[in-house]
């Protein structure tokens, strides 16, 4: 189906678009010429795409600030990796600490280990605009019991961000997870400087990917997680047991080797811009944004209106206008692509207080210009007034 001549992207928070076409060839290198299995074979083809997938390892954790790449754990998604952390380290009696921000990827494996009474959980409510208690949480904790803290760093209903250090320092005993799926490749992270055990990620979002790819860091050096997966390596195929060492220990079945070629690419060009710099032009593109739907009679924003504590993500509602059909009008007569609903994180809906209805989310990306918020704004003006 051809693309229409003009569109005005604005669901980066779903994924970027459009792909790079640094991403798109690296891809095309990768099914080209890189499609041998990784190191299952001792042929040269093997060996090559066992190097792409090693590079890409290394770039992954080289811009995440993490010393050792075998601590770098590839998966298909960042829901994946949140699953691998969750039931790859809870165990029967455990008590978790999570936020009432949380998107499903987090909540559901949570609730389903409560409802299997594996686990205990305290779910702490945030604030209407979406900032955690830290405090509230610092009180949740159990000392001896609480074995894990799982919390967003932005949201992706609103975009606030979380105070990573502030929930580092009541984790007491602890292990913080965290999920970076609004905010790996927009905001600046260090791990190194962080006091993060585990931390999950996605390509193809900011990060500037192709889908199927993302991760699961552990910088903790006591390696908690068993693995949910196992099956072949390519290394010790004499056992029938799972190696131990990472990253082989985690993953498991043939690698999206392309993909993660084309993550390598998406983050090199990431490199090349500088975060704080993609950083800085989203904050201008939200305070503009911003501005011209606060303006507006008949528009609701949602969240902390502050692009100081958000990523560019805003949702809005329309009074007499459900979000689907604000989302209906934008697509069919302006070309614009905004995403509506619940978003995958009812608890998120609920606390903001847009439940069940949902929101109009409009999410920008490092290619979003003025024009396009611009093109936005004068939609939304003819859309009230009408």
């Amino acid at each position: 189906m051809p693309r229409r001549r003009h569109v005005v992207y604005m669901d980066h928070a779903a994924t970027s678009f459009p792909k790079p076409d640094a991403v798109i060839d690296a891809v095309a290198e990768g099914l080209r010429d890189l499609s041998a299995n990784p190191g299952r074979s001792g042929h040269f083809l093997s060996l090559e795409a066992g190097r792409a997938l090693f590079q890409a390892r290394e770039t992954v954790a080289r811009f995440f600030g993490v010393p050792d790449s075998r601590q770098v754990i590839f998966t298909r998604n960042v829901t994946e990796a949140l699953n691998l952390a969750i039931y790859g380290m809870l165990r029967q009696g455990d008590h978790v600490v999570t936020t009432s921000m949380e998107h499903n990827s987090v909540m559901r494996p949570l609730r389903d280990l409560e409802t299997r009474g594996i686990i205990q959980l305290t779910v702490v409510p945030s604030s209407r605009e979406g900032f955690a208690d830290i405090a509230g949480m610092a009180r949740a904790v159990r000392p001896g019991q609480t074995r894990l803290i799982a919390v967003n760093h932005a949201s992706n209903v609103v975009g606030t961000l979380v105070d990573l250090e502030a929930v580092s320092e009541i984790k007491g005993s602890a292990y913080l997870l965290v999920d970076t799926a609004q905010s790996a490749g927009c905001f600046p992270i260090d791990l190194s400087a962080l006091d993060v055990d585990l931390f999950a990620f996605t390509g193809h979002k900011a990060l500037r990917g192709p889908q199927g790819t993302g991760g699961l860091i552990l910088k903790t050096g006591k390696e908690p997680v068993k693995p949910i997966v196992r099956g072949g390596t390519g290394s010790h195929s004499e056992f029938e047991a799972q190696p131990e060492f990472l990253p082989d220990k985690l993953e498991s079945g043939t690698p999206n080797v392309a993909g993660f070629h084309g993550l390598a690419a998406g983050i090199q060009l990431l490199e090349a811009e500088g975060v704080d710099k993609i950083r800085a032009r989203e904050k201008e593109l939200t305070a503009l944004l911003l501005e011209g739907l606060l303006r507006m009679d008949r528009v609701h924003v949602y969240g902390p209106r502050d692009p100081e504590r958000q990523t560019a993500v805003v949702s809005i509602d329309v009074d007499g206008m459900s979000p689907s059909e604000v989302g209906f009008q934008l697509d069919r007569n302006f070309d614009i692509c905004v995403r509506t609903g619940l978003h995958c994180a009812p608890s998120a809906h609920r606390t903001i207080g847009a439940f069940p209805r949902g929101t109009v989310r409009i999410s920008m990306g490092m290619d979003t210009t003025e024009n396009d918020v611009n093109e936005v704004l004068e939609a939304l003006k003819w859309l009230v007034s009408h």
